[in-house]
């Protein structure tokens, strides 16, 4: 099993990557993707994949609430991060029109830029969107076809979203949200319409803990990705070894990752 969104450079996570990667493998989980946000945490996510080759990719990219941190010199350096073979995909980019952290069309522009860098790099694109959809799929729509694939991370859109999402050939990242009995019914109920081959599970971790294990722990970790995988099976109607070989496929087809 592939866990597609590790933020391990988190502060949560300082001085325990060793103990947390340890963990995640005697989970049975085989590889983890961990997320870059920004230029700096980008660095950071390639520098920690390259502690354990095969096991951990990163991506590397700007998220839409560091956008205004972005300037002449952020596109060079994330095409230079780009072409280590650590680096699998370019995000977390995308739109967050919920917290506003950056004006919204410095926003559109880097979101813009990043499809653009990903395009002439032939690498695939991890995606953000919150509260922003007919923006984020009004930019990313033209190029769509220049892009060897993308995955919108985390998803917790409405069905009218899902149902773009899938027209326009995205993969769905599924996380802990579900396991969330205040907030995550309509996710239990839209796994089951995902595709299998579409469908990509993640931990988002340390953030979105899996609210119903007991006793509930204080962070996320990539360990916890086979109960997300169990919930979500559940869900699905389908076994939890069907849901792990299909998603597995997937992720290694999308990022393609030499598993």
């Amino acid at each position: 099993m592939i866990d597609i969104g590790v933020n391990l450079t988190s502060s949560q996570f300082a001085n325990e990557q060793e103990e947390v990667v340890s963990r995640a493998r005697e989970a049975g989980v085989e590889a983890l993707i961990l997320t870059g946000t920004d230029l700096a945490g980008s660095r950071d996510s390639a520098a920690l994949a390259a502690r354990w080759p095969g096991f951990a990719f990163a991506t590397a990219g700007v998220h839409p609430h560091d956008a205004k941190s972005v300037d002449a010199a952020t596109w060079p350096a994330l095409r230079t991060l780009a072409a280590q073979p650590q680096v699998v995909a370019i995000g977390e980019c995308g739109l967050d029109y919920n917290r506003d952290f950056s004006p919204r069309p410095v926003q559109d522009a880097v979101f813009d830029a990043q499809l653009a860098l990903a395009a002439e790099l032939g690498m695939p694109v991890f995606l953000h969107c919150r509260d922003a959809h007919h923006r984020f799929v009004e930019i990313l729509r033209p190029w769509l076809s220049r892009l060897p694939g993308a995955v919108l991370h985390c998803f917790t859109g409405s069905d009218a979203e899902l149902d773009e999402c899938l027209a326009l050939g995205l993969h769905i990242g599924v996380t802990g949200w579900i396991c969330d009995e205040r907030r995550g019914d309509d996710l239990r109920r839209q796994v089951a319409r995902i595709p299998a081959g579409r469908l990509l599970i993640e931990t988002d971790a340390p953030y979105l803990v899996p609210r119903d294990i007991r006793p509930r722990p204080k962070r996320n970790e990539p360990a916890f990705l086979p109960h997300i995988a169990r919930v979500v099976a559940a869900c699905r109607n389908e076994t939890p070894e069907a849901l792990l070989a299909h998603s597995r496929a997937a992720s290694v087809a999308l990022f393609q990752l030499p598993l």
